[in-house]
Parts: structure tokens; sequence; C-alpha cells
């Protein structure tokens, strides 16, 4: 809580200065580089570190060789990624030399995530507090070094280049801590063996996270190649806002998981237990939604001056995706403990699917509000909608439109084991 409660503030803070500088073309044009590099991030990462730290925590003894194939994944992975995304730049934006720079610059740290493994390290063992420290003084000295870009009125370039540092620095920063701690990534090894299980294990993951990555950035992507820098730029400013409260689910329902699966032998109050989750979550974000929509134009005025006014509707629109951001994530416990996996990969590339179909008709038309509109409808697929379509996920829809309604007769219990 306390890291994404940091990054938040100073996000927000050097984000808003960074914006305010550039101005909405050349802001587009630097999120669009990394957005772009994200979609070939997911290649980067692969989803591992859940299998990763499940399988530390079964068997520590087998460590240095699941830490070893993973990071050996993981930097083929990256390396792999690099040269995709540099080949696909120069046919997206053929004609387009800032924008080639710029990604070329951004993808350099695809690299470093490879070393993210150490990360799953700590979590298995309790100790991400480390990780914590160690990002956090990468993203504090980058945050510094934009400030000083700004002051110095430097090229759009070295801002790209800054997003590079702090990933290059962020894992220099673990290495030192797993170090520290008394570890040694030389002590690692791959081994056949645990590369082909982690595959195995982890290909639905794999998959879910390229897909997650795409329904959340393709709109700016497509937005930039249909629409232009400004464009692009607008609806930066507006997802800014939006984004920066997705920390809270992800903090309550990592509180919460444990006990829900816990309850999983005694129904009434496992599912009980899910529809007061699921209850909190839909007034956390219809309360956010109302306020923050009505206070739109205000909000992007204070913050990034009126350059950047046509992003209020956009952000009055986006915003609602919390709601189907809050509700996703609540039901991840309940995919977990019924080993629906597979189910929640088939909604997630769906909402891929959809987002790409509704840009392609919303952006000629409403260019940034059309992206926004088709995110909000393409996030209540995998969150809500796609649920009702499947006799095994039909339950769960039934709390989720249940919790419109709020029932907490269960909440006390949700972060607690099963009742004895």
């Amino acid at each position: 809580m306390a890291d994404r409660i940091v990054r938040m503030g100073v996000g927000l803070f050097v984000g808003l200065w960074v914006a305010r500088y550039l101005g909405p073309a050349r802001y587009g044009s630097l999120n669009f580089a990394i957005s772009y590099i994200a979609l070939f991030g997911s290649l980067a990462t692969l989803g591992l570190d859940d299998i990763v730290i499940r399988e530390i925590v079964r068997d520590e003894k087998r460590a240095p060789g699941l830490l070893g194939s993973t990071l050996a994944l993981k930097l083929a992975g990256s390396c792999v990624a690099l040269l995709v995304s540099i080949l696909v730049i120069q046919f997206l934006v053929p004609h387009n030399r800032t924008d080639m720079i710029l990604v070329s610059i951004v993808s350099m740290g695809l690299v470093f995530q490879a070393f993210d493994t150490i990360d799953a390290y700590f979590q298995s063992q309790v100790l991400s507090k480390l990780t914590v420290w160690s990002k956090n003084s990468a993203l504090l000295l980058v945050a510094g070094l934009r400030i000083y870009l700004i002051q110095t009125q430097a090229p759009i370039w070295t801002f790209a280049a800054a997003a590079s540092a702090e990933m290059a620095l962020g894992a220099i920063g673990l290495v030192i801590a797993y170090r520290l701690h008394g570890g040694s990534i030389l002590r690692w090894h791959a081994n056949k063996k645990a590369t082909l299980h982690l595959l195995h294990d982890g290909w639905p993951l794999i998959l879910s996270v390229m897909a997650i990555m795409v329904y959340m950035r393709i709109d700016m992507i497509m937005l930039k190649v249909m629409q232009g820098d400004k464009a692009a730029g607008i609806y930066a400013a507006a997802t800014k806002i939006s984004e920066l409260w997705f920390f809270i689910p992800t903090a309550i329902v990592t509180s919460a998981a444990p006990g829900i699966m816990r309850s999983r032998e005694y129904p009434q109050l496992y599912y009980g237990r899910m529809k007061a989750l699921f209850s909190v979550m839909v007034l956390m974000s219809v309360g956010l939604g109302v306020v923050i929509s009505l206070a739109s134009p205000w909000i992007i005025d204070l913050l990034f001056t009126s350059a950047y006014r046509q992003a209020a509707p956009v952000l009055a629109v986006h915003i609602w995706s919390l709601i189907f951001i809050f509700v996703g994530f609540a039901q991840g416990p309940w995919d977990i403990s019924e080993n629906f996996l597979k189910l929640a990969l088939g909604r997630r590339v769906a909402g891929a699917v959809m987002n790409v179909l509704l840009n392609l008709i919303l952006i000629p038309r409403y260019s940034a509000l059309g992206a926004a509109i088709s995110t909000v409808i393409s996030y209540a697929i995998p969150a809500v909608i796609g649920n009702a379509f499947d006799s095994r996920t039909r339950p769960i829809f039934r709390l989720q439109l249940q919790s419109i309604k709020p029932d907490f007769r269960f909440l006390a219990t949700v972060f607690r084991g099963p009742a004895p």
C-alpha cells in the first residue's frame, strides 16, 4: 500500500509537470511510445511470477532452478519483444522518425524487466519491502531527473530515456537487495524440467497478461495512428486520472483473498464474502465515478491547464471503467479457488477483440471520446458480461448484479479464515 501511495503521489506530481511542459501533442507521442512498448512488455514478463511464487512456497529447495529458468525465459522473451517492437513500428508509422526514436529508446528497458524475477522470490519469502525500497529508490531518482529535464527544457527523447533508466535502476536495485539479503543470481541455474513446468502451468496466465495489455493499451496506439499526437495526448491526460485509482482494488483484494479462499468449504460463507466484496467494490467505484465525472472540467483545468480542456469529457466517460476494474479484481480470488483461469483467459481475449473492433468504429467519429467509450464497454466483458455466457460462472454473475444493492452482512468476515 505504501508503495502504491508513493508511486501515485510522485507519478501524479511529476507526470503532470511533464504533461504541462510537453503539451498535448508531444505528451501524446511520449505516451504512445510507452503504451506501444507495454504491449510487447507482456512478452518480456510472460506472466510467470505467480507460478514461480507458488512453486517456491511449495518447495524452496527448487528455488535456484525455478528462478534461473524464469530469468532465462524472461530474457529470451525480452529480446524477442525488443526486436519485434522495433520492426513493427517501422510499418505502423513509417514516416515518423520521432516515434521510431522514442519507441527504440523505451524498448531498451524491456531487458531489465526480466530481473523482476527477484521480486517473485521476495514475494515468496514475504519480503516485498525489499522490492519496494529498490523500485521506489529508482522512481525517486528518475523523478528528480525528469524535473531537471523540464528545468533545462530538454528534448522529448530524454523523457523516453528516463523511462528506460527507471527500469534499469529498478533492476540494479533488486540485484543489490538480493545480494545484501544473502543471495546471488550467479547461483541460479536454468533446467529443462523447470522451464517446461513453468510454461505448462503458466500459459493461461501468459496469454491473459497479453490480452490485458491489449485491451488496456491498444486504444492509445490506435488513437495515435488514426487521429494523431494531440488526440493521444488528450486521451493520456484523461486516463492518467482514471488509472490513479487502480491501486485501491489491488490492495483490498490482496488482503481479502486468503479469507475468501479458505472459506470455500462453507458455501454460504464463501459466496456471502464474495457478495460483500463485490458490494464494497461497486460502492467505491460508483462513488468515485460520480464525483470525478461531475468535476472533470475543473480537475483537468486545475491539473493540466486549459491546453488539455478537451480531456474533460473523455475523463467523464473513462472514469466509469473503474466499476469493471474494481469488480474484475474482486472476482480474482474466486477464479483461482475454482481453477477457472482458462475461463478468465477467454473473457479477456473477448474483451481485447471487442476493444479493437469498437475503436475502429468509434475513434474515426468521436476521436479520444470514442476510445474512452470503447474502453468502458470492453472492460465490462471480462469483468461482468462474460460471466453470463457460461453456466460455471453464472453464479458469480448473479452475485455481481445483486451487489448493486449492497449487502454487508458478511463484510466483517471477508478478511478472516472460515468460521469454526
